[in-house]
């Protein structure tokens, strides 16, 4: 039970990668630009649910599984890490969609801005790199057994990001993209202890 909790949790990490090159090929308008958005737009849907259902498997199946022992213990950190940092970036994607907030549109190079970090008036630069670093710290904290470190990351965010915040829609896209992404990284540490603990 535990190897098949430890395998959904790898493949929890590994989706979101899989995901992201999905979607950028969808968008991609020299690869499929005969593919209708909405069939695109379903894929991108049906993957989250994928990456959502690993998640609640994992968590499901590591609940009844005993604690993993030897080289799977030590691996099962940095598994969890994995996942946070991969698996928040289609969540946040999917809930600031959700939320209202659009991505810019596509420039030459903007492919290499992450939606997180856009919004029709971009006011939030960064936004990936800053939420790669965030779900990191999160889980490592979390992890450690140090549940206060979430609040020194959340003010060092909030701190560093607050003269942008007056900027239109910047303080939904941070308020929203924040818990998502620091929700996601909770619930990977969660099922870390469970397969630790």
């Amino acid at each position: 039970m535990t190897a098949a909790a430890l395998t959904l949790f790898v493949l929890t990490a590994l989706a979101p990668v899989a995901w992201l090159a999905a979607d950028r090929a969808t968008r991609d308008r020299h690869l499929f630009g005969l593919l209708p958005s909405t069939v695109a737009s379903l894929l991108r849907v049906v993957g989250l649910a994928m990456l959502a259902g690993l998640a609640s498997a994992t968590a499901i199946v590591a609940t009844a599984a005993g604690p993993a022992t030897g080289f799977w213990a030590h691996a099962a950190p940095v598994i969890a890490a994995a996942a946070a940092v991969t698996g928040g970036g289609p969540i946040v994607r999917a809930v600031l969609a959700l939320g209202g907030v659009r991505p810019a549109p596509a420039a030459d190079d903007s492919a290499d801005e992450d939606p997180e970090s856009t919004t029709e008036v971009g006011p939030l630069r960064g936004g990936r790199v800053i939420g790669y670093l965030e779900r990191l710290a999160v889980v490592s904290t979390l992890m450690a057994g140090w549940p206060e470190g979430l609040a020194i990351i959340l003010a060092v965010k909030g701190l560093a990001r607050y003269p942008e915040l007056r900027a239109p829609q910047a303080s939904e896209q941070f308020i929203m993209g924040t818990f998502v992404s620091v929700l996601w990284a909770i619930g990977m540490a969660g099922i870390e202890h469970l397969l630790t603990n």
